[in-house]
């Protein structure tokens, strides 16, 4: 009987004979080495789909980190995204903020009597002195009128209560409708003077820089208070009524009724340490081309932190 030697050069099995295809090993290749069967074989660092990559977008950083999401906005976007896209859909607000002021001067321009140089105004018409009213009759509507009811629905309904249990905090939901309102004040403001100045010739301020603080000093004291309202009013239908109320008094002092220029000595006295009232002659004051009191920009910022700290102090999420 024949016995086979393993180590004969004639043996299927010697790995050295180039008769036998199968005994010839293939090389692996050095880019093949994230190959699904060889669990061993490290990942390449040309395959940057391996989850275990450090360049993958889900791997963190620090292993103590969770994975984060690639491209997701921030909660405060998020918040402010949902709120704008809410506010966009009350054409009730957007009226009285961006379209009533508008209405109110464009009506009192078309009086004859109104487009009229007066001695009372210093040679001034009274439809030039109405543009500040106006634009501060935007930023009551926003900060008083509109916002107020807003955010005391929410915690009426305990969606401020039930947004503290998330990622999001309720002073972000905040922090947006103060942001929205206020940009449509200053949008309305902007509208007036443009409608003023194209349809009656009314002059733009002529101390530009003047009239932009003392439009956001304005701007801040109204949201302030209506921050302030939010804060004492228990529902939606208590802040409306107190907000309309309140919007009648601060009408009066910033002008809308009687220009404070035309109110009587005393009267004009006590309605420019009012907050409204300061702010109706720091824009009058810049319109003509002056610089605004420091006095009337000191009772409005004076107003505006104190309305701020006490809102701080007395809001609450449910």
């Amino acid at each position: 009987m024949t016995t086979v030697n393993p180590s004969s050069p004639s043996s299927p099995s010697s790995p050295s004979s180039p008769s036998n295809p199968l005994s010839t090993s293939i090389p692996e290749s050095p880019l093949n080495t994230s190959n699904p069967l060889n669990p061993s074989t490290p990942a390449s660092p040309l395959n940057p789909s391996n989850p275990s990559h450090p360049s993958h977008p889900s791997h963190p950083s620090n292993p103590g980190e969770p994975a984060r999401t690639p491209h997701a906005p921030a909660p405060w976007a998020a918040v402010l995204r949902a709120e704008t896209r809410l506010f966009l859909r009350e054409p009730g607000s957007l009226f009285w903020i961006l379209g009533f002021p508008t209405l109110l001067l464009t009506v009192l321009g078309l009086i004859p009597s109104f487009r009229e140089p007066e001695d009372a105004l210093g040679g001034r018409r009274t439809i030039d002195v109405y543009v500040p009213v106006a634009v501060l009759l935007a930023m009551i509507m926003a900060g008083l009128q509109a916002m107020p009811p807003v955010l005391t629905g929410y915690r009426e309904r305990g969606i401020l209560r039930r947004m503290s249990t998330t990622p999001v905090r309720p002073s972000a939901l905040l922090a947006a409708q103060m942001l929205l309102h206020g940009a449509a004040a200053l949008g309305a403001a902007a509208l007036v003077m443009a409608v003023g100045r194209a349809a009656f010739g009314v002059r733009l301020p002529r101390q530009p820089l003047g009239y932009a603080l003392a439009l956001l000093l304005a701007t801040a004291s109204v949201l302030a208070v209506g921050a302030l309202l939010c804060a004492l009013s228990r529902g939606a239908k208590a802040s409306a009524a107190v907000g309309t109320v309140l919007s009648l008094a601060t009408m009066f002092t910033a002008g809308v009724w009687i220009p404070v220029q035309a109110m009587p000595d005393t009267l004009r006295h006590i309605v420019q340490v009012t907050p409204f009232g300061a702010a109706s002659q720091a824009l009058d004051r810049a319109a003509s081309g002056g610089w605004p009191g420091w006095i009337h920009l000191g009772a409005v910022a004076l107003w505006t932190a104190a309305a701020a700290v006490s809102a701080t102090r007395l809001f609450r999420w449910e």
